[in-house]
């Protein structure tokens, strides 16, 4: 299964933030969307969630036509998406934020146990599981927000859209998050990947696009992104080191 925008275009007023942009991310792999502030990247990116509508251009979920459908309705679909706002109920204890996302689900209300405990376990989180979330760092808040992301829908989502999901958090943290978006990918699910953090971004991703005002500058593998002329010029400088 393939998530892929089709010529994308989406303007306000007279300026054109996105021009002719085409991308796509299948099951399997983690896809990287970067680029200097106002390349247009963000908007792209909530294109794909559903939280912006394109002018122009199409969003596809393999055959199905998803480009007007509400991020909710793609959720339904197998698409999650991690904002990079903190999402974690502060006042609630790390299952209860999962319990809630357990509660919309078609899960059979005996398998929610089952389903809570095989969480927590995965990300690490069994011995803050009654912790609130104010109490947390902010690499347990944004493991708790993963675990939500994969507690959705019956299967747990098939695509994961993670918006800066470096944003905030501690090396030992940022680490953690790698691990867990690989073996996220070892699932066979899709991830889409926008971030500022480059070094962290490109570390984790089997390919990756640069945007530039507004298009693809390059899109490619880390290390044929690293080589790239146009994209040191733009974007990485001359002395970036991988």
């Amino acid at each position: 299964m393939r998530i892929v925008l089709e010529n994308i275009h989406k303007s306000y007023g007279k300026r054109v933030i996105v021009n002719r942009v085409n991308i796509s991310v299948a099951q399997g792999e983690v896809v990287g969307l970067l680029g200097p502030n106002g390349a247009g990247k963000t908007t792209t990116f909530y294109i794909a969630t559903g939280l912006e509508k394109p002018n122009q251009g199409k969003v596809w979920l393999d055959s199905m036509d998803i480009t007007g459908l509400p991020m909710h309705k793609r959720a339904r679909l197998g698409i999650g998406y991690l904002a990079q706002e903190a999402s974690v109920f502060r006042q609630l204890s790390v299952r209860d934020n999962i319990l809630l996302v357990l509660e919309q689900t078609n899960v059979p209300r005996w398998e929610w146990e089952i389903r809570m405990n095989n969480l927590l376990r995965e990300f690490r989180l069994d011995k803050v599981a009654n912790s609130k979330g104010i109490q947390l760092s902010g690499g347990e808040r944004r493991r708790t927000e993963l675990a939500r992301a994969l507690a959705a829908g019956q299967e747990g989502p098939k695509f994961l859209l993670l918006d800066e999901p470096f944003a905030g958090v501690d090396p030992i943290a940022v680490a953690e998050i790698q691990e867990i978006v690989a073996k996220l990918r070892d699932r066979n699910m899709g991830i889409l990947i926008t971030d500022h953090n480059v070094r962290e971004t490109l570390a984790i991703t089997d390919r990756a696009y640069i945007m530039r005002e507004g298009q693809i500058l390059a899109s490619g593998t880390s290390e044929e992104l690293y080589n790239n002329p146009l994209v040191r010029q733009y974007y990485l400088g001359d002395n970036f080191q991988a």
